[in-house]
């Protein structure tokens, strides 16, 4: 192995184009939906065990900041992996696999989710 490769360990130096930036944020958004899903395990877990658990549940989705800010950051998530996923099974097609039409892809995914997460913390909040 050759010692006197430069290596490169600072990250904040590093230039990633916007397609790994995009396939980068669909892994981190399907692990914050895999252990934010303990949240919204334990509201249904809270609402299935009575008409007052339900009310309980309903009351801290409406007043609580913290719970509202877990939903929109949670369905954020969702939005975001739900475009990207499609975009993944389009260039699993054979489509978008150029430099052009992946940074398109990936302008058109990020522009996309930016809208829905918009909409949807227009919906929660």
């Amino acid at each position: 192995m050759n010692k006197k490769r430069p290596v490169n360990l600072d990250l904040r130096t590093i230039k990633q184009p916007l397609p790994a930036i995009s396939s980068i944020l669909h892994r981190v958004t399907g692990v914050v939906m895999y252990f934010g899903a303990v949240f919204m395990l334990y509201a249904l877990g809270l609402s299935l065990e009575s008409q007052q658990g339900f009310n309980e549940a309903v009351e801290m989705l409406e007043t609580s900041f913290f719970a509202k800010l877990i939903a929109w950051g949670l369905v954020s998530a969702l939005l975001y992996h739900f475009f990207a996923g499609i975009k993944h099974l389009v260039m699993d097609f054979g489509y978008c696999e150029e430099l052009e039409s992946g940074q398109l892809a990936a302008k058109v995914t990020m522009g996309v989710s930016v809208v829905a997460i918009l909409l949807a913390g227009v919906w929660i909040w």
